[in-house]
């Protein structure tokens, strides 16, 4: 098969896609922005062509492109693992006949106030959610639902510019930022109290043949509001607990009210005193490299999986739930230069036989501000077989280990 990727240049993490499609048998070509000159040599040299375009966010430019390849080798498909290029992607397809997301599905799972419509109208637990385009229509949901209250944009990728208000004046800077008070529309929806967590699938026709569930600790939101907080990720290998089953049947129930086909997925969740709740699903992979950490626990290639439904159609990998996983930064004290660690050869001699990969600044390089996510700063990723002493270890490095900077 031909397969063309949209987009496999933005990011290094995207090579092992790439990578992966080429080890079970595919002709691999990549269209985006990078003059073909200036790709990276470890996304070069998994590819068979590359068409340069002036934006992998125009449809229509895409379509353009992969008629081009097509010219010189029949196109089977057009992949992307690229969170804002879902939709431009489903356009090209939908130009050329190819199969894979529909326009339709694209939207959905990136229109946050549609996909919740859409979710709520199959019956499925979700907050309360509409689309607003000025600082009335902000308000009448406020006199509707209440706060607190989650604001965010249509079309956000991860938690960049998501905004809990408490009350009027952080809706009215909240929404000011947003630009709703110039006619940008928004998302706005009820703030859900509880514990939260991601379901993430690779799915063929529809049906996940690959699970996997992680739990964010504390709440995103929570973890970016105080540099101080040491957040985490675990993925538990416990999937296949009855605990968990109702949120396995959620999540499928979810991918087949969208449309979602042969893709990988990223479901958020909340559970709490209201029950469970779907916050949003992806039809793409997580991102902070979270699939390595599903790799790294189920001794399993999660990428060629992947690239296994989307070339051949089926998934003959199978987990083995032998380690759960999980990764912990640890922020320093203020933003500038780092200038040394307290506690780091402490956590190396009591956990270091249970970490599988690492990063700690060298004292003299810039920090990174706490909004860049997961794998910023210090990092640590650990995987055990006892999920409970696996959260323990990263609670532990997160209060012993401090980092400085000045």
């Amino acid at each position: 098969m031909h397969i063309v990727l949209l987009g496999p240049d933005l990011f290094a993490a995207f090579h092992d896609f790439a990578r992966s499609l080429k080890e079970v048998g595919a002709r691999v070509s990549g269209i985006g922005s990078t003059p073909q000159p200036r790709l990276r040599a470890g996304l070069k040299k998994h590819l068979d062509a590359w068409e340069a375009v002036r934006s992998p966010f125009d449809g229509d430019e895409v379509a353009g492109a992969v008629r081009r390849l097509a010219a010189r080798h029949p196109v089977d498909a057009l992949e992307t693992v690229e969170e804002r290029l879902i939709e431009p992607a489903a356009v090209a397809r939908q130009a050329l006949g190819l199969p894979g997301l529909s326009v339709e599905s694209a939207r959905l799972c990136r229109d946050k106030p549609a996909m919740k419509e859409a979710l709520r109208v199959a019956g499925l637990p979700c907050a309360e959610s509409a689309a607003v385009s000025s600082l009335r229509e902000l308000e009448m949901f406020v006199d509707r639902v209440g706060y607190p209250l989650v604001l965010k944009p249509r079309a956000g990728l991860g938690s960049l510019e998501t905004f809990r208000v408490d009350d009027r004046p952080e809706l009215l800077r909240a929404g000011v930022r947003l630009g709703i008070d110039r006619g940008e529309s928004a998302a706005v929806e009820e703030f859900i109290e509880g514990h939260e967590g991601f379901y993430d699938t690779i799915s063929v026709d529809g049906e996940p043949r690959l699970e996997f569930i992680s739990h964010y600790y504390p709440s995103v939101l929570e973890a970016l509001s105080d540099r101080a907080i040491a957040p985490q990720i675990a993925a538990t290998n416990r999937v296949d607990l009855p605990t968990y089953a109702e949120l396995r049947e959620t999540g499928r129930r979810v991918i087949r009210a969208l449309g979602i086909g042969t893709s990988a997925t990223h479901m958020e969740w909340f559970f709490g005193p209201k029950g469970l709740k779907v916050s949003e699903i992806g039809a793409r992979p997580p991102g902070e490299r979270i699939w390595d950490l599903y790799c790294a626990g189920n001794d399993l290639d999660l990428y060629r999986a992947w690239a296994s439904a989307v070339a051949l159609g089926r998934v003959d990998q199978r987990p083995s739930r032998r380690n759960a996983t999980g990764s912990i930064q640890v922020r320093p004290d203020r933003d500038g230069k780092v200038t040394g660690y307290e506690g780091l050869e402490e956590v190396f001699k009591r956990c270091g036989e249970f970490v599988f990969a690492h990063e700690i600044p060298a004292s003299g390089r810039k920090t990174v501000p706490i909004s860049k996510g997961y794998l910023a700063n210090a990092w640590f990723r650990l995987r055990h077989p006892d999920y409970d002493t696996l959260r323990e270890m990263m609670t532990w490095i997160g209060r012993t280990l401090r980092a400085h900077a000045a």
